[in-house]
């Protein structure tokens, strides 16, 4: 049975959400990447692989296999965290893309094609959909690393923000409104943050009547 809670999905985008796949939700360090299965079931609560091809990757494995494979997703983790912490804040430039090298040298292994398919009912006969062949467990990575490019690719990093909770290591696009979202969510670290807030106030209103 896996022991640790369900993953944390408040990046605002799948990449960023990501970087949250190891965070502090209470008091105790979680990494969910930390062997192969944390990352396949990571996967599927992240909606970014189908069900059925985690099934078949976990019966397909020889020992040892999907561990390899969550080493090589924390190493794509913690470079990506390297660039935002590094580039968080401000605009992207074109002068950045050589820094993008590792994540381009991933996404070069994808196969992925098109076909025609039937949409939903109600919507056109047919649609051209874009599948990937599962060929090997290596495959598991590519759809971490589409996110992760997907993100730099249209997401404006001046709205990266970390949340300003003291102990918080969680990472989010602050697409409200103003900008002036400041935490993770506000039922965990901006709860935190009125309940400090009110025994500052209620200690200084001690000192003042003392």
């Amino acid at each position: 049975m896996d022991h640790r809670p369900p993953a944390i999905f408040v990046g605002g985008a799948p990449g960023l959400d990501f970087l949250n796949s190891i965070a502090t939700p209470l008091d105790t360090p979680v990494d969910w990447l930390d062997d192969g299965e944390g990352y396949l079931s990571w996967l599927e609560q992240a909606h970014l692989v189908p069900g059925e091809v985690l099934r078949d990757m976990r019966a397909r494995a020889l020992p040892g296999e999907l561990d390899k494979l969550a080493d090589q997703a924390r190493s794509l983790r913690e470079w990506f965290r390297g660039f935002v912490g590094q580039h968080k804040g401000r605009p992207l430039t074109a002068e950045t893309l050589a820094e993008l090298a590792p994540l381009n040298r991933v996404l070069e292994r994808d196969e992925t094609f098109s076909r025609i398919a039937v949409p939903p009912a109600g919507q056109w006969p047919f649609r051209l959909e874009v599948q990937r062949r599962w060929r090997n467990l290596d495959a598991l990575l590519l759809p971490v690393a589409e996110a992760v490019a997907q993100f730099v690719c249209t997401e404006d990093f001046s709205h990266v923000k970390a949340c300003e909770g003291p102990a918080c290591t969680l990472l989010f696009a602050d697409h409200t409104r103003g900008h002036a979202r400041r935490w993770c969510s506000m039922a965990i670290c901006g709860n935190r943050a009125k309940q400090a807030a009110h025994r500052r106030r209620f200690k200084a209103h001690q000192r003042m009547g003392s």
